[in-house]
């Protein structure tokens, strides 16, 4: 189990950045596939992006690609969340995921992840 604490959000006019930070504990960082999901009030929480273990892959949904970027530090044990020229429809809350195993037909799937984080909210007014 890791537990998970998101930082980064806020309020920002369309076209703005943000860095979302996700600060893992423990010493087994490296060992998890870590992901960003979003949520807005009434729907389901809905992939963003995905990073496997040792970085060297990433998964993004169609709306955010050329706009968002996954990243990770397993040595800060901390993944980022890059996100420019950001729209009206990014707002959400967005959370942190992470599991031990990466799912390849699977990793869009947040029932599939076993520890989250209390999320952090980002609003893109227009």
């Amino acid at each position: 189990q890791v537990q998970l604490v998101e930082s980064g959000g806020g309020l920002v006019q369309a076209g703005g950045s943000l860095r979302l930070s996700c600060a893992a504990s423990g010493r087994t960082f490296s060992r998890y596939a870590m992901a960003w999901f979003r949520q807005v009030p009434g729907k389901e929480r809905d992939f963003v992006t995905a990073i496997k273990r040792n970085g060297d892959s990433t998964y993004y949904t169609d709306s955010v690609k050329g706009r968002f970027t996954i990243s990770r530090d397993n040595a800060k044990n901390i993944v980022y969340l890059q996100m420019n020229n950001l729209k009206p429809e990014d707002t959400a809350v967005y959370y942190c995921a992470a599991d031990s195993v990466f799912y390849p037909s699977g990793y869009r799937k947040a029932d599939l992840y076993d520890d989250w984080g209390q999320g952090t909210q980002v609003t893109v007014s227009s």
